[in-house]
């Protein structure tokens, strides 16, 4: 039998909040391992040094839960500094979760744009699964994305991200085999290289 795709995410038809569940559980392996007098240490995000990329995360899970509970996000803040400990980051992962058990909306407003609430938590799965790479890049630790999570989040990556996106909000793509596995092909999608040093 051939997989199912969620026309909606544009892929897989797997429940975006499981998908938000395993995205946060890696995350929070990776921030697990973060030790705060490290952060002004270099990451795979070139303009952001860990710091600045741990505040990012914890106001992406502040927008999916405002969304998750309030229907509506505003306008993304930038990256602000990271200031508090995994504890913190543990908490709000908990929230976002709980927010999505509880029901949350069928639709919600980004800004003007009425969006799916499947997709609004596909690509914050995507967001905190990839950023999760990047914070454990940037710590030294050799944590690779699951690749089953990966396969999964590779199709909703390909489907929200455009050419005019490149060099604004992700990098250009790396090129590697398709043969790679969905780690690196995901990876290598938004700009990184799963083997590259941090």
């Amino acid at each position: 039998m051939g997989e199912t795709t969620d026309e909606a995410t544009g892929g897989p038809a797997t429940d975006p909040g499981e998908l938000l569940e395993r995205s946060l559980a890696y995350a929070l392996g990776s921030v697990a391992g973060v030790e705060t007098a490290g952060l002004r240490r270099g990451t795979p995000c070139a303009d952001w040094d860990l710091g600045r990329l741990l505040g990012h995360l914890d106001d992406s899970l502040d927008a999916l839960y405002e969304g998750l509970t309030g229907g509506a996000i505003g306008p993304f803040p930038g990256a602000g500094e990271f200031s508090g400990a995994a504890c913190g980051f543990r908490r709000r992962a908990c929230a976002v979760l709980g927010a999505w058990a509880a029901g949350p909306p069928d639709r919600v407003l980004i800004g003007e744009r009425p969006l799916d609430i499947r997709v609004v938590a596909a690509v914050g799965a995507v967001e905190i699964a990839v950023h999760g790479w990047d914070v454990a890049r940037a710590c030294g630790q050799i944590r690779p994305l699951p690749v089953p999570l990966a396969a999964e989040l590779l199709p909703v990556a390909r489907s929200v991200v455009a050419d005019e996106d490149r060099g604004v909000r992700f990098a250009a793509p790396v090129t590697v085999p398709e043969s790679a596995r969905a780690d690196e092909r995901l990876l290598a999608f938004l700009g990184r290289r799963a083997t590259e040093a941090g």
